[in-house]
């Protein structure tokens, strides 16, 4: 018999005791990462003071994390699958739980940046290797169970993370103010690996003929490192020649990853997904909407606490609103919505959103920075319905035309592109934030809400390229 001491093969199907154990590590690697891409939203202002890191480092905090995500994801996946999932879940767990440490513990914003960095990097090789191992060991039945919890809990962590960071924050624990938001990972990641060595099956073997390719994945990092640290440079120091020299080399270093994506035997991206008008239309969707909702959602924490002046707690709960509305949409979406309505269904998120962000913008001309938390609530929820519905159906709408074989490199690049934009939008819109701030914290919000919905509002044409419906089979 299996028992919670001795890792079982990928043959076996494991008894119900294992396969739950093995479930709750799963859920907890995936909200470990949730919770991490959220948290700095509410604590970058109080640790730029702290560390005397300025508009820089409260730009950089976000993306730093994302940028690595979603550069090694897809890499992340397929390394699992040449040397063993169980093997690289445990160098993820264990250096997410060292980047962490060093996150904790930084001194300047320097180290912190670096921690943030290879906490992405380390989260891409952890993320992907739970789905895998799952497949391999759980019965139908219990597969079936497992993607029945993933909704809720991941949703239930996009909206606790922020709040208790909020409260740990404002409570000072033992006089560390933000650090504790990092180091909590500590307890948790050495839980999850004594948890991991126990009990995830042994694979270790793999399968060496996959290929990785890390040209493409360099490439790629190249790229968006140049764009992003020309964009933050520039827009905090001046466009000197650094920054515009930075911004030239990530489009020839795009072009060089682009061409190596048609050349290359074993590209990133299914090259027959590319002529796939569907698909790259709903990846340009994904990129703009993501973008915009998550640069908002960053500029809006920073808008509570520098224009509102609440405190990190305060601006925590006052993002409650939109993040239950987002959870809310984002589950119902994936819980029908999508297969009724299909493409329709990003139509109408989009749509919400506008409503939601034109509704904050009326507010904002209307009282600049003498609105109450409560006043905005009502018009943070439809914001937070239109991104939920949108980021929901948008990956799924846009595999409808993708073939069984083209999925995995499907859900893979959505998954990266999500990541990188999220990156992208958080450094763009931040950027805009600040460069309006000094006409005022009130003008800043309505120039970034203006931009916000212009961008939203351009992609929506876009939307009627993708495909109707979603998959008649989940992918």
């Amino acid at each position: 018999m299996t028992t919670l001491t001795e890792p079982v093969t990928v043959t076996t199907r494991s008894s119900g005791r294992l396969m739950w154990a093995i479930l709750v590590l799963v859920l907890v690697a995936d909200a470990l990462d949730v919770i991490d891409s959220t948290v700095t939203n509410i604590a970058a202002p109080t640790i730029a003071r702290d560390l005397n890191g300025g508009e820089s480092l409260i730009k950089w905090l976000g993306p730093a994390y994302m940028l690595a995500m979603g550069v090694l994801l897809v890499v992340g996946g397929r390394l699992g699958d040449k040397f063993g999932q169980r093997r690289l879940f445990l160098i993820g767990m264990g250096g997410f739980t060292l980047a962490s440490a060093v996150a904790g513990f930084s001194p300047d914003p320097t180290l912190l940046i670096v921690a943030r960095v290879a906490q992405g990097a380390f989260g891409a090789l952890l993320l992907p290797q739970g789905m895998a191992i799952m497949t391999k060991v759980f019965d139908r039945d219990m597969l079936g169970k497992a993607f029945g919890l993933f909704g809720p809990v991941l949703g239930l962590s996009s909206v606790g993370g922020p709040v208790v960071a909020g409260f740990i924050i404002s409570a000072d624990l033992f006089g560390l103010s933000w650090r504790p938001i990092f180091l909590v990972n500590i307890v948790l990641g050495v839980v999850g690996l004594v948890m991991a060595v126990r009990i995830l099956p042994r694979d270790d073997d793999g399968d060496r003929s996959v290929v990785v390719d890390g040209w493409g994945s360099g490439l790629l990092a190249v790229t968006m490192m140049g764009l992003l640290y020309g964009l933050i440079e520039g827009s905090t120091n001046g466009w000197s020649a650094v920054p515009v020299t930075s911004i030239l080399v990530g489009v020839l270093f795009f072009a060089a990853f682009a061409y190596r994506q048609r050349t290359a035997a074993h590209p990133l991206i299914t090259p027959s997904l590319m002529k796939n008008r569907g698909f790259t239309s709903g990846l340009l969707v994904c990129l703009v909407a993501v973008a915009a909702g998550s640069g908002l959602l960053f500029v809006l924490s920073l808008f509570m606490q520098e224009g509102l002046n609440a405190s990190p707690r305060g601006a925590s709960l006052g993002l409650v609103p939109l993040t239950l509305g987002l959870f809310a949409a984002g589950f119902a979406a994936m819980g029908g919505l999508v297969a009724r309505f299909g493409r329709r269904l990003v139509f109408i998120g989009l749509t919400v959103d506008l409503v939601g962000c034109g509704w904050v913008l009326a507010l904002v001309v209307h009282s600049g920075t003498n609105i109450g938390l409560w006043t905005l609530a009502p018009a943070l929820s439809v914001m937070g319905v239109g991104i939920g519905l949108s980021f929901a159906a948008i990956p799924t709408v846009a595999l409808g035309d993708a073939k069984p074989d083209e999925a995995g490199s499907a859900s893979g690049s959505f998954s990266s592109i999500q990541q990188l934009s999220s990156a992208i939008g958080s450094a763009v819109v931040t950027s805009i934030f600040f460069q309006a701030a000094t006409s005022g914290v009130g003008h800043a919000m309505k120039v970034s809400l203006v931009v916000v919905l212009v961008v939203t509002a351009l992609s929506i044409p876009v939307v009627a390229l993708m495909p109707r419906t979603a998959p008649s089979e989940p992918h």
